[in-house]
C-alpha cells in the first residue's frame, strides 16, 4: 500500500481540491478529520459531476415523486456544494493492513473502482491502488515453496484442478519430476491445455510445464 497520502480536509474548498488534483497527477484523494478518521473520498467524477450538473434541467413534480426528498436533497448538496465534505463520496469500501491482496484485487474489479482505503480503528493508514496491485504483480515470488518436493506440487496441482469445472480430473493427470509438470491423458481442447498450463504455473515451485496428452475420444461427455 502507500503510506504517503495527499489529504484533504473535510472543508477544504471545491477548486482546492481540482488543484490539489491536478497538480499531483492523482484521480482522487482521501478526506480525513484532524484525527486521521477517514470520512470519505474526493474523485475526479465526483468533481466531473460537479460540473456537469449545471446543465441538469430541472424536474417536474411527477418525476419528483420517484425520488425520495432526502436522494434529491443528498444529489443537490453534491452537484452545488462548495466543500470537500459535501461532494466527496462516503460509501466506500475499505480492507485493513491483513486483508490479502487477492481479495483487494477483486474488491477493485468487482467494484469497478481504482483504490482502496486501508484503515485501522477507522483511521486511515493507507491506500491500495490499482498500480499498488501491479507492483505486487511484478515483484518477484518470495515463497518457501520455490524448490518445493515434486510430490508437494503434484497435490497442490491436483487439489487445484479439482476447483475447477472445465478441467476433467478423471482424464487428465499430471505428473512431476524436478519441478517439470507434464499433463498425460485425454484433452478437449487447446483452451483447456492452455489453462491447464496457467493452472500449473501458479503453483510455487513449477519450472516447466508440458504436454503429452491426446484427442479426447467421442465417448467423453462433451468432446468435440
Amino acid at each position: 500500500m502507500t503510506t504517503s497520502l495527499v489529504t484533504i480536509p473535510p472543508d477544504a474548498p471545491v477548486e482546492a481540491v481540482a488543484r490539489v488534483l491536478s497538480d499531483r497527477g492523482i484521480s482522487g484523494a482521501p478526506v480525513v478529520d484532524a484525527t486521521g478518521k477517514l470520512l470519505g473520498m474526493v474523485t475526479e467524477g465526483d468533481l466531473m459531476r460537479r460540473l456537469a450538473a449545471v446543465e441538469d434541467r430541472p424536474k417536474s413534480w411527477i418525476a419528483g415523486l420517484f425520488q425520495s426528498a432526502e436522494e434529491q436533497a443528498a444529489r443537490y448538496a453534491r452537484t452545488h456544494g462548495r466543500k470537500a465534505r459535501d461532494v466527496m463520496t462516503t460509501d466506500l469500501v475499505t480492507v485493513t493492513e491483513d486483508t490479502p491482496i487477492e481479495h483487494i484485487a477483486r474488491i477493485i474489479e468487482e467494484k469497478n473502482i481504482r483504490r482502496v482505503p486501508v484503515v485501522r480503528d477507522g483511521k486511515l493508514v493507507g491506500i491500495v491502488s490499482r498500480s499498488d496491485l501491479l507492483r505486487a504483480l511484478l515483484a518477484p515470488p518470495q515463497s518457501l515453496d520455490a524448490d518445493a518436493p515434486d510430490s508437494r506440487i503434484r497435490a497442490k496441482l491436483v487439489e487445484a484442478m479439482r476447483n475447477e469445472p472445465w478441467v476433467d480430473t478423471y482424464f487428465i493427470f499430471p505428473e512431476v519430476k524436478d519441478g517439470v509438470v507434464t499433463f498425460y491423458g485425454f484433452c478437449r481442447s487447446e483452451k483447456v491445455k492452455q489453462g491447464l498450463r496457467v493452472l500449473a504455473e501458479g503453483i510455487p515451485g513449477v519450472k516447466e510445464v508440458r504436454f503429452e496428452t491426446e484427442e479426447a475420444p467421442p465417448y467423453i461427455v462433451g468432446a468435440p
